[in-house]
């Protein structure tokens, strides 16, 4: 009977034995793990501050280089889509009728894409005025709903006036009611 618990206590010298090479590796895998993050976090910080992968590129554009017009810098220009009062969708037949004012402007790179964007204006009108009025008062609450609309409109207004290309359509004002 003594032979018992000498053949136990001798297994248990044994887990104890595999368990600190276990625990040493765990250790390891962790501290590896850490330095990974610490090591990518550090790096995505340095390539997001624009630091890195530019290689000189950004003092050119910030000085004005690649054509970017006569005084050097490019001249973003800011075209205004006339105010539009929709009616909406409902969400359920018995509901009443609500209405939308959206006021809109068209972000273009320069002045050369206004003047092709300026005659076009009625066709840019008509393309937002026929997505709007299948909207329902649902589809623009929070921002997410907002989000969807200003790339879609940015979606319809490009088709609408290709070749010409609108870099942002701005929301001013969204009014539901």
């Amino acid at each position: 009977m003594a032979k018992k618990p000498k053949k136990a206590s001798a297994g248990e010298g044994e887990a104890g034995a595999e368990a600190a090479p276990k625990s040493k590796k765990k250790l390891m895998i962790m501290v590896a793990v850490a330095v990974l993050v610490v090591a990518g976090g550090g790096a995505g910080a340095f390539m997001m501050m624009g630091k890195g992968g530019d290689h000189g590129e950004g003092k050119e554009a910030a000085e004005g280089g690649h054509g970017a017009g006569p005084e050097g810098k490019r001249q973003v220009v800011f075209v205004d889509v006339r105010e539009m009062l929709l009616n909406l969708s409902p969400d359920m037949p018995q509901d009443k009728t609500k209405y939308a004012k959206v006021r809109l402007s068209l972000e273009l790179k320069d002045a050369k894409v206004e003047e092709e964007v300026k005659p076009l204006m009625p066709r840019v009108e008509d393309a937002l005025q026929i997505y709007m009025r299948e909207l329902r008062a649902s589809d623009l609450t929070g921002s997410v709903g907002l989000f969807r609309l200003r790339e879609e409109l940015l979606r319809r207004v490009n088709i609408a006036l290709y070749p010409a290309k609108v870099e942002a359509v701005l929301l001013k004002d969204v009014i539901v009611q």
